[in-house]
């Protein structure tokens, strides 16, 4: 893992509407943007400092959840340094405080999948309504590979409200928890995680990937692992272009080079070879898939348009390029999710 050149105000530009969408009061943000002037250092004025600074003082006043959404914040958006691993680990307790006011059941587990001829422990973190889970279909979700599990709490709970499912919400390689790279063994994890989910729940599976996670969804859906599967702004095909790569903004080439555990910042043509792996051109040319739902924002500055219209004209797919809105649709949110929520319904019969 390594730190690279980015500037601090650039971030808050590029998320302070996914910040503002997940619960975080506006006036936390501009407070955190007055001060911050640093992404790295871990002193007044850095980016995890003014972030758990902020964090604490929830935390001290028993407001746990939003303690779990600052402290989120502070370790955004790789675990580049010590400083950031304790925010992550600061982000769970206070969110495990928060767990009991939740309005569903929640579960965390840690699960053993296969991996490279052996096993690897992913922590999961289970949503129901009631905790009978044979009762439901099984939503195994991810998010991308700066925003985690914790992260995108509002969404699972959402679906698990109002989509009849049970929620196994994992972060998946080269992110969060995880201890392994992002790489194209990271399928094989997806996949594990798929048939834990079968053996939960009654045996109907789909899978929700947002950013990179829709790069997984995308692969479950398009292989017929799973039953049904949202890719919401996944990176599929024509993102993982040596052209595309050097053009990413807001220090994206770092956060993908540090998610597959880079020791220093890639050339494009390290970066481009890396994520080929992951590509999914060759499921993409076979006949038949799964139930999909593929969306994103028509102005993604991350994920080419391509990488969505690609999906049109598959059998049993739905697709939606969300004009005036970017990556994964965030600005248009309260639109997207309700989108995902009544498809899951019909996938399901709910």
């Amino acid at each position: 893992m390594y730190t690279y050149d980015v500037d601090a105000a650039a971030m808050f530009d590029d998320r302070t509407h996914q910040f503002e969408k997940f619960g975080i009061a506006a006036s936390d943000i501009e407070d955190a943007r007055a001060a911050i002037t640093d992404m790295w250092t871990d002193a007044p004025g850095g980016w995890v400092y003014e972030w758990s600074r902020l964090a604490q003082r929830y935390a001290g006043a028993g407001e746990h959840r939003m303690a779990s959404l600052l402290y989120g914040c502070a370790k955004f958006p790789c675990l580049t340094d010590a400083a950031r691993v304790r925010a992550l680990d600061h982000q769970l307790t206070q969110f495990l405080l928060a767990a009991k006011d939740f309005p569903v059941r929640f579960d965390r587990r840690i699960i053993a999948v296969p991996y490279r001829g052996g096993t690897v422990d992913v922590p999961v973190h289970l949503y129901s309504t009631d905790g009978d889970h044979p009762r439901r279909p099984v939503l195994i979700a991810s998010g991308g590979v700066d925003t985690w599990k914790m992260d995108i709490h509002p969404w699972w709970v959402a679906f698990t409200r109002h989509a009849g499912v049970t929620t196994v919400a994992f972060d998946h390689p080269g992110t969060g928890e995880s201890t392994i790279p992002l790489d194209e063994h990271a399928d094989e994890v997806v996949a594990g995680i798929a048939d834990y989910g079968r053996s939960l729940g009654d045996g109907r599976v789909a899978h929700f990937g947002a950013s990179f996670g829709g790069n997984f969804a995308a692969m479950s859906g398009l292989s017929g692992i799973v039953d049904a599967a949202v890719d919401l702004g996944g990176p599929v095909l024509d993102s993982f272009t040596a052209d595309h790569a050097d053009r990413l903004p807001f220090g994206m080439h770092d956060i993908l080079g540090n998610a597959m555990h880079c020791d220093r910042s890639p050339t494009v043509e390290q970066l481009t070879e890396g994520l080929q792996r992951l590509s999914r051109r060759e499921l993409l040319a076979r006949p038949g898939n799964a139930p999909m739902l593929v969306v994103n924002g028509a102005d993604d500055y991350f994920v080419p348009q391509s990488d969505t219209l690609c999906f049109e004209g598959r059998p049993n797919v739905e697709v939606h390029l969300i004009p005036g809105t970017g990556h994964v649709a965030m600005s248009k949110a309260d639109e997207v999710i309700p989108l995902v929520i009544g498809w899951l319904r019909r996938a399901f019969s709910v």
